[in-house]
């Protein structure tokens, strides 16, 4: 197994530099000097529901009696749709509304946005993949949250360095990389069933 492909995949399905202005809206009715904290806070949430569903995905396959070629298509299937939203982004305003209190708690910070639905798909498949692994997959992960969590710590300098127009360009980038990551996905699943 790849740690550092498996990162980068898990990483670019987060899409930190694409939630980048999410985040801060969602964040700009906090106060300064919580925003900080709440991130942080957010942050490690994910990461708790990233390892649960790197260690008892394969029970999730388990029991819901999915194959592997099943996650891997669904997955794909999945990957492909975030791509064109990247791409092709729909309306930023109407993505998640306001948060009761001003201050979110685990949605939608935590998830769905650093932990998706995608991010979780990808996580049984790489688990089931790789089943005696959990060293590299545990790396893996980690790597990828390690990533997210600068980038979205840094949130706001980035912003100001890079714009809005450098942030749009990044968000294609990562568009395109995740269409290859998705087909490859997919011909993956197609490849296994038709074999």
């Amino acid at each position: 197994m790849d740690i550092f492909a498996s990162a980068l995949m898990l990483f670019l399905i987060m899409d930190p530099l694409g939630n980048t202005p999410i985040f801060l809206s969602i964040l700009k009715n906090v106060p300064p000097e919580r925003r900080r904290k709440v991130l942080i806070r957010e942050l490690l949430i994910a990461l708790g529901i990233l390892f649960i569903f790197l260690f008892a995905g394969q029970q999730l396959l388990d029991s819901l009696n999915l194959r592997q070629e099943t996650v891997s298509i669904s997955g794909g299937i999945i990957l492909f749709l975030i791509a064109i939203r990247l791409i092709f982004p729909p309306e930023r305003g109407s993505l998640m509304g306001d948060t009761p209190d001003g201050e979110p708690m685990i949605v939608p910070l935590a998830t769905p946005l650093i932990v998706g639905p995608s991010v979780l798909a990808a996580l049984i498949l790489l688990s089931n993949q790789h089943p005696n692994e959990y060293p590299a997959l545990m790396a893996a992960v980690l790597l990828a949250w390690g990533g997210v969590a600068v980038i979205l710590l840094l949130s706001n300098r980035l912003y100001k360095l890079i714009g809005e127009r450098g942030l749009f360009a990044m968000e294609r980038l990562m568009g395109m990389l995740l269409i290859m990551i998705a087909v490859q996905m997919l011909l993956d699943g197609l490849r296994v069933y038709l074999l």
